[in-house]
């Protein structure tokens, strides 16, 4: 990374940047740190894998646009499915549909959801949509709960897995329970599967089966398959038809997107028959962290949760965020090993946070080699 910084955060940044780039071994997977000719090739050598260059190139949503939105309808086993730009406005479209056509434009969701937490309330600001939330507990809401909600609703929607709770899932069970009680009371069910691709290990359930117990499904291409951008609306025909008239109007109605569309298909094929795998890794890379920490003497560390339940889970440590960021940046420095990445005080006073998300790169850890990054990484804490 070049060029001046004029403050403090944006030299931290481009450290960070540079320590995570210059590493050699990286357990924890995070967004590519790539210049823009890197990425430019990787993505011009991904045309030639999952296109024909020779195609005519995408306007406002034909060509391979479409393209990626069949394949996508087809594996959720949905009628059809609409590209948008950003999840955040595929969301707000869906959920707008839905309570035009339930009459209630009540929705019932986690308040750790992302519409809640990430999105500036554009809910509400933005498509006079309200929120309840039947549960306040970090894990999904049980169909007791749903059952339990004392107004109505016209739309329960379940962010599979939880990011922000620890990416959470429910069981297989408990998820045919809690649309079943949707259901019950009228409303429709609408998965946020941003994450939806990894969940298929914990549920033991192919997508299609999975994305068959909601009336709609939102997934992302850049999060877990390493996409550059976009999402995905999968439903009814005419439920898609109605959100591709609401994502013009909501300015989604991009002019050319192939970038965006060669790299989600290039995931798909690259990433997707890997992540269970990364999801089955991850479960080892958990053991080894708990062991580390213990064995490096730690007075309070927790990884949440214990088995993971996709590829993703939290750190959680008692010391300064700042502190452990540091020392994260200084172990890829100065061993040109990458355990952890930024570290954040999101929780009670006195603890920070981090994500690990095990992907291709962290394959090639074992057990032994996540504990002796764990010592020396607790090293440079004293």
């Amino acid at each position: 990374m070049s060029g001046t910084y004029e403050t403090e955060e944006e030299r931290q940044t481009a450290r960070r940047l540079a320590a995570w780039r210059g590493a050699e071994r990286s357990l924890a997977h995070r967004p590519p740190v790539t210049t823009l000719g890197e990425r430019l090739a990787q993505l011009a050598q991904e045309a030639r894998e999952v296109a024909d260059p020779e195609a005519d190139i995408d306007l406002y949503g034909n060509g391979i646009v479409a393209d990626l939105e069949a394949k996508v309808a087809g594996l959720l086993g949905k009628e059809a499915a609409a590209f948008f730009p950003t999840g955040t406005m595929a969301q707000q479209v869906a959920l707008r549909c839905w309570a035009g056509r339930t009459g209630n434009a009540t929705v019932a969701l986690h308040p750790l959801g992302h519409p809640e937490v990430h999105e500036r309330e554009a809910l509400t600001t933005v498509s006079g949509l309200r929120t309840v939330h039947p549960t306040t507990e970090p894990r999904l809401p049980t169909a007791d709960e749903v059952h339990a909600l004392d107004e109505p609703f016209g739309t329960l929607m379940l962010e599979l897995p939880l990011r922000d709770a620890g990416f959470v899932l429910p069981t297989w069970e408990e998820l045919e329970e809690v649309c079943e009680a949707a259901r019950a009371r009228d409303a429709v069910v609408h998965f946020d599967g941003a994450r939806l691709w990894e969940c298929t290990t914990h549920f033991g359930r192919p997508l299609d089966e999975i994305a068959a117990l909601a009336d709609s499904v939102y997934v992302s291409f850049y999060k877990s398959l390493g996409g550059i951008s976009g999402a995905v609306l999968a439903g009814p025909q005419t439920v898609i038809d109605e959100a591709r008239a609401w994502r013009h109007r909501y300015g989604g109605q991009v002019f050319q997107q192939f970038p965006a569309a060669i790299a989600a298909l290039a995931g798909l094929q690259r990433e997707l028959p890997r992540l269970p795998e990364y999801v089955a890794h991850a479960r080892v890379v958990a053991q080894a962290l708990r062991d580390g920490f213990a064995q490096a003497g730690m007075p309070f560390f927790r990884v949440h949760p214990e088995a993971p339940h996709t590829h993703q889970f939290q750190v959680w440590l008692a010391q300064d965020a700042q502190v452990l960021t540091q020392a994260a940046v200084e172990q890829a420095e100065e061993t040109k090993t990458s355990l952890f990445g930024r570290w954040f005080a999101d929780g009670p006073p006195g603890l920070a946070v981090t994500e690990v998300t095990v992907g291709g790169p962290g394959l090639s850890w074992s057990a032994d080699d996540v504990r002796a990054a764990v010592a020396d990484f607790v090293r440079r804490l004293a």
